[in-house]
């Protein structure tokens, strides 16, 4: 498979050679220019999968029209890059134009060495994947909360501890599962997901335990249960928290005894299998004995990931709807469109109750609904559930009054962070992009 394409475009020769030799161990083919007027020929070889872009170029220039130009161009190509551009430290109003016109994210100078390796790495390896074999859903984004997450998943899946995966509907529980398989041992070993609150309590020892020919009335053959066709490699019990107590004994019994006795066998199989777990019930919830055994969570537990709700990254909602849109642009053969200011507003003010898989079905939704140049906000339908009307001079008031509220806060975490936007959008719980969007709305 041909090596992802690596462009940076920057003028200043010590810029450029500090982000190459941070970036060579990349798997990426790397090519610096140092101006765009060498873009043609660039791309007469091939287009980039990844832009690092500076947005001045001549001596004295800080309005940023000449990267404009080319982030517009690159936007334009039938399959458009991923971009960041490189722009000087809060500069506010090119950083908010830039992500309008489409780049994925911006960095500013000087960087932290990290996160541009990190943001870059994760840019180039969906590259390598390729868009068409991408899973649904995949584990995408490069907020703090996932950067966490993913750090958990290398340093644990390699081991054979069981895992209790924790996260709201639709926040991608058994991904995070598929992830720690594939980096475990085991990841030549069969993967196995079991719905427990989908399993009817008169078939459960058979699902999961397997039975023998005429164990009950129509067994007409063996049958291995979901133990054994995981044997040398994982068991995903999803929804656990949904399993009766009765069933949570069995199942516990199983795994304290590493054995199980298919239904009409006469001695018992030991178990090779790691299991992992999940549930979107409130820890609270599945520490009360009355709804779930403390034993069974004890042997579930011995390490717990929390998934965040997409609400609590919000850094990732534009790079994940871009990534969806173009996704289902090709699937369903659309015009590749870019995303209206009002837009982009909607899907990082909306709450995202049903998290990522809900902001997929929404983009989904867009690519097949959408008639106009650019996505409009109505194409997402992001209607929340009707609420009482208060009068117009009420709602007016109270509009304003959030506003003022609002701009408020925003200036009072910049003075107290002495105007460092990452630590005062920190504070105030936004992405930088967020913050960024509100400071320019309130002319801060």
């Amino acid at each position: 498979m041909n090596r992802p394409r690596l462009l940076l475009i920057e003028d200043d020769a010590d810029v450029a050679l500090a982000a190459r030799l941070l970036l060579r161990k990349l798997n990426a083919d790397c090519v610096h220019l140092p101006h765009p007027s060498l873009l043609d020929d660039y791309l007469a070889a091939g287009a980039p999968d990844v832009v690092l872009l500076d947005m001045n170029y001549t001596p004295g220039a800080i309005s940023g029209e000449e990267g404009m130009a080319v982030l517009r161009r690159l936007r334009a190509l039938p399959r458009p890059p991923q971009i960041f551009v490189l722009t000087a430290y809060a500069d506010v109003p090119l950083a908010v134009a830039a992500l309008k016109q489409g780049a994925s994210d911006f960095i500013t100078k000087p960087w932290d060495n990290q996160k541009l390796f990190q943001t870059v790495d994760q840019a180039l390896r969906l590259a390598t994947r390729g868009m068409e074999g991408m899973p649904e859903g995949e584990l995408l984004g490069q907020s703090r909360a996932m950067q966490a997450l993913r750090a958990m998943i290398a340093n644990v899946g390699p081991t054979e501890a069981n895992v209790l995966i924790l996260g709201e509907n639709g926040v991608g529980k058994e991904l995070v599962a598929r992830a720690l398989h594939l980096a475990s041992l085991r990841q030549d070993g069969p993967f196995q997901s079991v719905d427990m609150g989908a399993l009817p309590e008169s078939t459960f020892d058979s699902e999961l335990f397997g039975h023998r020919k005429g164990a009950f009335t129509d067994a007409r053959s063996d049958r291995e249960g979901r133990f054994q066709a995981a044997a040398s490699g994982t068991l995903f019990l999803d929804e656990i928290g949904n399993l009766p107590l009765a069933n949570q004994a069995k199942l516990l019994t199983a795994l304290e005894r590493r054995q199980i006795t298919p239904l009409g066998a006469d001695r018992p199989l030991d178990l090779n299998v790691r299991v992992l777990s999940a549930t979107n019930l409130e820890e609270e919830k599945l520490h009360d004995p009355q709804h779930f055994r403390r034993d069974l969570l004890f042997r579930l537990n011995t390490i717990v990931l929390r998934v965040p709700p997409l609400r609590a990254r919000s850094d990732d909602i534009l790079p994940l709807a871009r990534h969806y849109l173009r996704l289902y642009a090709e699937q369903y053969r659309r015009p590749l469109r870019e995303l209206t200011d009002l837009a982009a507003d909607a899907l990082l003010s909306h709450g995202w109750p049903g998290n990522v898989r809900a902001l997929r079905h929404a983009c989904e939704r867009a690519v097949i609904l959408s008639s106009q140049e650019r996505y409009q906000a109505d194409d997402f339908d992001l209607s929340s559930p009707a609420r009482p009307l208060p009068s117009a001079a009420a709602a007016l008031s109270s509009a304003l009054n959030l506003e003022q509220q609002e701009k408020q806060a925003i200036t009072q975490a910049l003075q107290q962070f002495a105007g460092n936007v990452s630590h005062a959008a920190k504070q105030l719980g936004l992405s930088r992009a967020a913050l960024y969007r509100r400071m320019e709305k309130h002319g801060l």
